[in-house]
């Protein structure tokens, strides 16, 4: 039978217990949190930039419709607005008998993809409170950010083909 603790040793184990359990609450909020590289990618890409360009590989002008809202040319001179500190944005169509109304998204950038070496970007449409209605997000990859340039492409499939869209973004 093992012998019981006195008053001092049974508080000193609680003391060792304690910075055991904050050593590891440590521990892991360091492991789940996100990394230096996603951290200065989001300090980058807070702001407004333009979208400027909009390419496929596909050969051919194809009628083209991105994020499920509308074709390639209302996307092109678009303004789009990131505000990382809670990962939503904005973004304003342009060109010629295209809806102006300011469309509301949420994003995400994740770790590096080990295979391509490029960041996986997630954006979702919302409503103006942050709401998707049907919870669907658009997988991106985010292949360049600098302070005055961004592209993301996103690989689609066409006929059973895959084609990239490249779209190039420019630092307002």
């Amino acid at each position: 039978m093992p012998y019981p603790l006195s008053n001092f040793e049974f508080k000193h184990y609680l003391k060792t217990m304690k910075k055991i359990a904050i050593l590891c609450l440590t521990l892991c909020f360091l492991a789940c949190g996100t990394s230096k590289t996603v951290r200065q990618s989001k300090k980058t890409i807070k702001g407004d930039w333009t979208l400027t360009s909009i390419k496929s590989s596909a050969i051919g002008d194809l009628k083209i419709t991105l994020l499920n809202d509308t074709e390639k040319a209302c996307f092109e001179n678009s303004t789009w607005q990131f505000i990382p500190n809670n990962n939503t944005g904005t973004y304003t169509l342009s060109g010629l008998n295209c809806s102006s109304d300011k469309r509301f998204f949420v994003f995400t950038i994740d770790e590096v993809n080990e295979d391509t070496g490029l960041y996986n970007f997630l954006l979702k449409p919302t409503n103006e409170k942050g709401k998707s209605e049907t919870n669907a997000g658009f997988r991106l990859e985010l292949t360049a950010l600098s302070e005055t340039a961004m592209q993301w492409q996103q690989i689609v499939t066409l006929d059973g083909k895959p084609i990239t869209i490249t779209m190039n973004f420019t630092k307002l």
